[in-house]
């Protein structure tokens, strides 16, 4: 059995939340670029100057690429033969949160739903832990901002409705959410499982590069199927018009009951701030 020190998870999580508050990933940079030469409006092409222009001053001053630095959402893949010394691996997490955002000086934004108090130190984090053979740690840091979750839902279709019912689904609710999750969007999907699991299956699919290839071919022409139909909504960067609404479409699937077909949209906005360690 592999034991790791809580303290080395805690401050390797600090060092994801600050992190991935300041730079945004290298291949979401490159659409940035990509679409700005792709696009023909010139309030579009000003807008993707924009955000470059804010990706280049938040990496050289330290401050955050966007004001609102999100909840603390962690995807972890833990080894069977790993033990976490010192705390419980939720609590070393957690601990990582606050040193994360109290030394990067980043907004905390958790509160309690009813009476909106904050919290004050952005805990407790939204942890998923799957268990999974071997001795590492694989933990997934993603900065979830209001705006954007605020735009995202969960359905049951019928059976019945198949792909053309999750298409109409989909491109609908981007078409619904225009401006408001701050495009250009990451679009991640969650088709089968179970009313819980479809909305996991699309929010832990925002982790995936926006370079990389579906391992499944059909999956994969869906996703370029719904990613042309949302981009011709012609919402563009920050809803001013344009050839560019979504970055990407990144589709997660799992078996469900024969009754059932869930269905989930999970909008990620244009700071799509993730980071992954591996211990």
């Amino acid at each position: 059995m592999r034991e790791i020190d809580a303290q080395t998870i805690i401050d390797r999580v600090a060092a994801m939340c600050v992190s991935a508050n300041r730079n945004l990933p290298r291949d979401v940079r490159r659409k940035f670029e990509e679409a700005a030469a792709a696009e023909e409006s010139e309030a579009a092409k000003e807008i993707f100057r924009q955000l470059l222009e804010n990706c280049d001053l938040a990496a050289e001053s330290g401050l955050p690429l966007c004001q609102d630095t999100g909840l603390a959402v962690f995807f972890v893949e833990m080894g069977e033969n790993v033990r976490v010394k010192g705390m419980t691996l939720r609590e070393a997490i957690n601990q990582g949160v606050i040193k994360g955002y109290e030394e990067g000086f980043l907004r905390k934004s958790a509160c309690h739903p009813l009476t909106r108090a904050n919290t004050g130190d952005n805990t407790p984090a939204i942890v998923h832990i799957d268990l999974v053979p071997g001795d590492k740690l694989k933990i997934g840091f993603m900065a979830k901002g209001g705006g954007s979750e605020n735009m995202s839902r969960v359905t049951m279709l019928a059976p019945a409705q198949g792909w053309e019912g999750i298409k109409k689904f989909v491109v609908n609710r981007v078409a619904e959410a225009g401006p408001n999750p701050c495009p250009p969007i990451v679009v991640g999907v969650g088709i089968g499982g179970t009313f819980e699991l479809a909305p996991t299956l699309a929010k832990k699919a925002l982790l995936r590069k926006l370079d990389d290839a579906n391992p499944d071919p059909d999956l994969q022409a869906k996703e370029e199927e719904l990613l042309e139909a949302i981009n011709a909504l012609g919402i563009g960067p920050m809803g001013l018009g344009g050839k560019t609404t979504a970055l990407g479409v990144k589709i997660s699937m799992h078996p469900c009951h024969i009754a059932s077909l869930p269905l989930a949209v999970n909008i990620q906005c244009h700071s799509a701030r993730h980071e992954e360690v591996v211990i």
